[in-house]
């Protein structure tokens, strides 16, 4: 871990050997004299002018936003050393950090007050739910946070005086997504703190970010130009005039950040700074001294990073691919082999020969990923395909070691001979995506002959296609009426082992009569010819009787084959002789039969021997049961477990072995039942020697590819991406950190200008957390005393999310203080959150009176919320639902719908089964974060009357029975995206009402998995867009226009 330097270190002024030109640099600000900023992850700070920068602090994780005061003597910044990311201020000269927040949830700095005593930050702490921020003020030396009277914020600047506000409601500056005009662009407004009174100054369609006062003038940054490039714009309020002031074309600006006499600002890695007198830029040359470890190469442990795996043909080792590199393990004792060794390439899916001789990958060491075979006696590597561009998955070996299949990107299938290199294509799917590519299977018959697969058909049903190697054709073997998951040959060459889904049994709604059909899947196998028997014939025990002819006969042959074994040259060539198998291909489906297993969830079947063996998954909706590995003997006619709890297994050439994965442990055992992991995978002696700077090229370029090879538009929105490779790819050789790579893949996937490019994770340093608990209380302090302002209320038709200090048995009250905390006095810490720290789910003993004295004090114990979240989300839909119930006397009902994605449609369903029967319905989809495709919330929505029932007594029945046929509306805004651009989309078009509010975010080009990058790190590919009925594209970029527009009232919403 890193350590705190609590003193600036005063450099000489010559070259020393860790000096570097100092790039990427990133959240710069200045003061009258010197600039702070992040680099590598740390916090420096430097002469304005520029030249050797010095080190203020390093703590584990990353600080970030440094902000001068105004007398330019402390810097605030965000860092984490106390398990959360908080704020802090340090002296520009050193010295200690001190803690001025202690909030749970992340606090983002804006500046400080311009008397210099406090600082400005946005938090959603606070708000109703995790969309939006809001604005506070916290004394520098920390305490409670006073909350601005601005409802929905993201970031803002006070003006000189400090009456004035200018903020943005939304923010683009995180996001990577460039040239963007959809409902999520924000605007600047300023709000006068005192009469509330608030203006829109920017009013467009651009996206208008960081405002920064200077006297009455406001700066900020847009990308409104001809470029749309970020760039520096002023704001005149006395002719209300917006002005562009730079003009970078290639970058964008980022994080730009006003001084008394200048914006500092970082565009294609370099710092700059404009003159606030006569708006000239120029660079400032930066150069920073230090041991820069985090760019050194370094051994590290890789068996976190374990992505795919294999195992010999006899089982005694496996092959792992980790952090690019490819290994050998031992099964229980020897040497743990790093194959390959190669830092700045990425090898990947390791398949082991089935004669035990090679194991073949896939490396990118040329550039593209080809198809490379690891020689085990002499240890060379040798390419043997020339595929080009793309990205391929499993390896499958034919039995004979001479040919492989595989899949790529494209859902092609290709046979490829290792000897020649010749390649064959087999077929192409069409409805595969990341998770079916890479769970996806194919199966060698026993002479290499034939290749088993499933492909789906219109009907989007996958069937059985045989693929002859002999004739290069496919046939179809199955109907493709049911779906058939899985194909495996048998390994004596007469059997096809399918998995299939064609269990039907429905299970019904709790809520009403829908139904669905899970846990379809049952195991098959079909006798590849006529003349091959059923497994599940009828057997009698019976006494055979010997032919005395045919007994002398068999004499005969005896005697022949002992001849025969004399001869050493036929003795061995008869021990590797296989014998052909041929496939009867006419009436093969008429030949399937179900295995007598229970129907359920089962994947990943093989067979071994009489032995046909999967994985057993619960069944849907089933909580607290694991994954089991199971065979079904034939012989027996039994179902066994081998052992439970195990995600995965690959079983070995010879039948004899599997390797099993359980819980992130591995191990090699032996196919039977009632199986332990006794002898676990030595996969902590993984290391590899990883140099940052090639790893993050390759990891670079991956990205780069797979953008390339499956953005669902093959010429990337007109992009010139080779282009963007160079501009972009040419600043990896400054990053300093993982955090740093991160940034350039931003910058390049954002230039592909669509919705759904994310980028994220890797090897990166972060600090320990802590999970502050909670109460579920808003604070105040009086007399120097926290005291309970508010107990938050969610629902009382709601059961998941109480505050603690509402369980019956609790004798806490609004206007309680709370003087202790398991002891220790609440008063001691700047804000009552402090001493939660850690303390998450936990029970605490408080100190409760009604005034703030000890004296008569009462002791509580409570188990503290790990999280408020829900609580104060919850507390804001009630609020919502209890206004329209009470302004529409009861008869209209109101229904949140969060999300598009498990939990929206959780609160769509019991919020619709509570209300369906009002005579209006208002949906509010505001801040829906999206999720999956709402087309069943639509068809709920949706019922119309078909039919309704007299009775005798009671009332009248409709149908369907629970359904709402009277008017409906839906709430829109700008935060609403994804799938919240599809549910008011879908809405509109099936009539079902009018849509109130604001434009939604404009993002349906879909994303379906993407492979993850060597060190962990991910990054997102749009596969999909949609488009409507009469073949028009949905409005990427724009959004869902409102029916009746109302756009957010800042002054309405402050005035209450």
């Amino acid at each position: 871990m890193k350590s705190i330097f609590l003193t600036i270190i005063l450099l000489a002024p010559f070259t020393l050997p860790g000096q570097i030109d100092a790039k990427l640099i990133q959240f710069p600000d200045v003061s009258d004299t010197q600039i702070c900023f992040t680099f590598g992850d740390d916090l420096w700070i430097v002469s304005k002018s520029g030249g050797d920068a010095t080190k203020l602090s390093s703590p584990a994780g990353r600080e970030t936003n440094p902000k001068f005061s105004p007398d330019g003597q402390s810097i605030a910044f965000e860092a984490n050393y106390d398990g959360n990311n908080d704020i802090y201020t340090i002296p520009v000269r050193g010295g200690v950090p001190q803690r001025v927040t202690g909030h749970g949830m992340t606090e983002s700095i804006m500046d400080w007050h311009p008397g210099g005593n406090k600082i400005l930050f946005g938090s959603s702490s606070e708000s109703g739910k995790q969309r939006w921020s809001q604005f506070y003020l916290v004394n520098k030396d920390g305490g409670l946070p006073e909350k601005l009277p601005v409802e929905l914020g993201a970031n803002a600047a006070l003006s000189v005086d400090g009456n004035q506000l200018a903020f943005t409601d939304k923010s683009r500056i995180y996001r990577t997504w460039k040239r963007y005009r959809g409902g999520t662009a924000p605007d600047i407004h300023v709000m006068n703190l005192k009469t509330l009174e608030c203006e829109n100054i920017t009013n467009n369609d651009a996206n208008d970010e960081k405002p920064m006062w200077h006297n009455s003038m406001i700066y900020y940054m847009s990308d409104n130009g001809p470029a749309m490039r970020n760039n520096i714009w002023v704001y005149n309020p006395a002719d209300k005039s917006n002005t562009q002031l730079t003009f970078f074309k290639d970058y964008d600006i980022h994080h730009p950040s006003i001084g008394p006499a200048d914006i500092v600002f970082e565009a294609g890695g370099k710092i700059h700074l404009m003159n606030l007198d006569d708006h000239s830029t120029k660079e400032v040359k930066i150069n920073a001294v230090g041991d820069f470890t985090s760019v050194r190469p370094a051994l590290k442990k890789v068996n976190r990073n374990i992505f795919s795996y294999h195992v010999s043909p006899d089982g005694m080792r496996a092959v792992m691919e980790a952090r690019g590199d490819i290994f050998t393990l031992p099964r229980k004792k020897g040497v743990v082999r790093n194959i390959t060794k190669t830092s700045g390439v990425a090898e990947r899916f390791p398949a082991w020969s089935p004669d035990g001789k090679s194991i073949a990958f896939f490396s990118d060491a040329s550039g593209e990923y080809e198809l490379t075979i690891h020689n085990l006696k002499t240890g060379d590597n040798k390419q043997v395909s020339n595929l080009g561009p793309g990205f391929r998955y499993r390896i499958f070996w034919s039995p004979d070691s001479k040919k492989v299949a595989f899949i790529d990107q494209t859902m092609t299938f290709w046979e490829l001979e290792i000897e020649s290199g010749s390649l064959s294509k087999i077929d192409q799917e069409s409805t595969l995506f990341e998770g079916g590519l890479r769970s996806f299977t194919m199966s060698y018959s026993t002479d290499s002959r034939w290749i088993a697969y499933v492909k789906a058909g219109d009907n989007k049903n996958s069937a059985v296609f045989l693929y002859d190697s002999n004739t290069k054709k496919s046939t179809q073997v199955t109907s493709g009426f049911y779906n058939d998951n899985q194909v495996y040959f048998g390994p004596n060459g007469d059997h096809l082992f399918v998995s299939t889904n064609r269990g039907i049994s429905p299970v019904y709604s709790d809520f009403d009569n829908t139904w669905i059909y899970p846990n379809a899947t049952q195991l098959a196998v079909v006798p590849l010819r006529k003349d091959v028997d059923s497994p599940f014939l009828p057997e009698n025990d019976d006494v055979e009787l010997e032919d005395e002819d045919e007994s002398e006969n068999e004499d005969e042959k005896d005697e022949s084959d002992d001849d025969e074994d004399d001869n050493e040259d036929g003795d061995e060539d008869d021990e590797d002789e296989v014998d052909p198998v041929e496939i009867d291909l006419e009436g093969f489906e008429r030949r399937m039969q179900v295995l007598p297993v229970k129907v359920g969830n089962m994947y990943n079947i093989s067979a071994s021997g009489k032995k046909v063996i999967y994985i057993k998954v619960p069944n849907s909706g089933s909580e607290g049961e694991k994954n089991t590995l199971k065979y079904y003997d034939l012989e027996e006619e039994e179902e066994k477990t081998i052992m439970a709890d195990v995600n995965n297994y690959v079983l070995s050439s010879n039948g004899e072995k599997m390797l099993v994965s359980v819980n992130g442990d591995f191990g090699i055992i032996e196919v039977g039942a009632d199986k332990k992991l006794e002898d676990k995978l030595a996969t902590s002696e993984m290391t590899s020697m990883v140099d940052p700077r090639e790893e993050w090229k390759q990891i670079f370029n991956d990205v780069w590819r797979l953008e390339r090879d499956y953005f669902y538009d093959k010429d990337l929105h007109g992009v010139d991406w080779n282009a963007m490779k160079s501009r972009y790819g040419q600043m990896i050789d400054q990053a300093m950190s993982r955090s740093d790579v991160n940034y350039i893949i931003g910058e390049l996937i954002g230039e592909l200008n669509a919705s759904h490019t994310y980028r994220g994770g890797g090897d990166s340093e972060s600090a320990s957390r802590k999970n502050v608990g909670y109460l579920g209380v808003d604070w105040e302090k009086i007399n120097g005393e926290f005291r309970i302002k508010t107990i938050l209320k969610g629902a009382d038709w709601d059961l998941s999310s109480r505050s603690p200090l509402e369980m019956p048995g609790v004798n806490i009250n609004e206007g309680d203080y709370i003087l202790e905390v398991n002891g220790l006095p609440l008063n001691q810490y700047n804000d009552p959150w402090i001493p939660f720290t850690g303390m998450a789910n936990k029970t605490v003993e408080l100190t409760v009176n009604d005034k703030p004295s000890l004296e008569n004090a009462r002791k509580e114990l409570v188990k503290t919320m790990r999280s408020e979240t829900r609580l104060r989300n919850l507390a804001w839909i009630e609020s919502n639902r209890k206004m329209v119930d009470e302004l529409s006397g009861g008869k209209i009902g109101y229904i949140y719908v969060p999300s598009t994605g498990i939990d929206g449609q959780n609160e769509l369903i019991r919020m619709f089964y509570g209300q369906w029967h009002k005579e209006g319905l208002i949906i509010d989809e505001r801040f829906n974060n999206g999720g999956q495709i709402p087309d069943r919330f639509i068809e709920l929505l949706n019922r119309k009357p078909l039919a309704f029932w007299d009775v005798r007594d009671g009332g009248d029945w409709q149908w369907p029975p629970v359904a709402h046929f009277g008017p409906k509306a839906m709430l829109i805004n700008g935060w609403s995206g994804s799938g919240g651009d599809a549910f008011p989309d879908y809405f509109r078009k099936a009539g079902l009402g009018p849509l109130v509010g604001s434009r939604t975010w404009g993002g349906l080009i879909g994303i379906s998995g993407a492979p993850g990058l060597i060190d962990g790190g991910r990054v997102t590919v749009p596969t999909f867009r949609m488009y409507d009925p009469d073949g028009t594209w949905f409005k990427e970029g724009h959004g869902v226009d409102a029916d009746i527009e109302v756009k957010e009232d800042h002054e309405a919403l402050a005035k209450g």
